[in-house]
């Protein structure tokens, strides 16, 4: 027996090696959310700069939400999960309607979070850890649900296709706001005791 597979024989070494893996998903859904904000800021606000982290941050709020929809039959309070998040992003991207804060990079972090959670958080279904202890008869045949996968192969299309298409328009020199007329609102909306120059 070599000393790698000795290690991962006992089930903490598995239990560490699949947190480990976990915190790269979840590292690998900050920085792709943070570069998705960066994109979608980058083609509509082409006069201003905008630097932090808020767009990879909305980013794990988007994957948050999708973990939740897709893994819906593990929560136990799922209305009161659902609310909560929801109530918390819609308070945070109201926030962004004022004026100098950058409302696209949190949306395309959002958007892109809310992709790549379908496709980086899928969790087996309950049973599927446990089906050697089961008789046949109760045993779970497919690690997935039919529903988890579909949404899977969705999210991970829209989620290339959207990208590809940002990154063309952003190498093309395009402005979003040409294709995009209102879009300029999601940032910022005019009041009287504001402007949105």
């Amino acid at each position: 027996m070599t000393k790698l597979s000795f290690a991962f024989s006992f089930p903490a070494n598995k239990q560490l090696l699949l947190c480990c893996l976990l915190l790269v998903r979840i590292g690998v859904l900050y920085l792709v959310s943070g570069v998705g904000g960066s994109v979608l800021s980058s083609l509509f606000l082409r006069e201003t700069v905008s630097v932090g982290a808020s767009g990879a941050l909305f980013g794990l709020l988007g994957a948050m939400l999708s973990e939740l929809l897709t893994n819906w039959t593990i929560y136990s309070n799922k209305v009161a999960a659902l609310l909560t998040l929801v109530v918390m992003i819609v308070i945070n991207l109201a926030v962004g309607i004022l004026p100098h804060v950058d409302n696209f990079a949190h949306l395309g972090g959002f958007m892109t979070g809310f992709l790549l959670g379908f496709v980086l958080l899928l969790r087996p279904r309950f049973g599927w850890r446990e089906r050697h202890q089961l008789p046949e008869h109760l045993r779970v045949k497919s690690k997935y649900l039919p529903y988890q996968l579909v949404l899977f192969v969705i999210a991970l299309v829209v989620l290339i296709a959207g990208y590809t298409i940002g990154m063309i328009m952003l190498f093309k020199g395009k402005d979003g706001n040409d294709h995009c007329k209102w879009c300029h609102y999601l940032s910022c909306v005019p009041t009287s005791r504001w402007k949105c120059d």
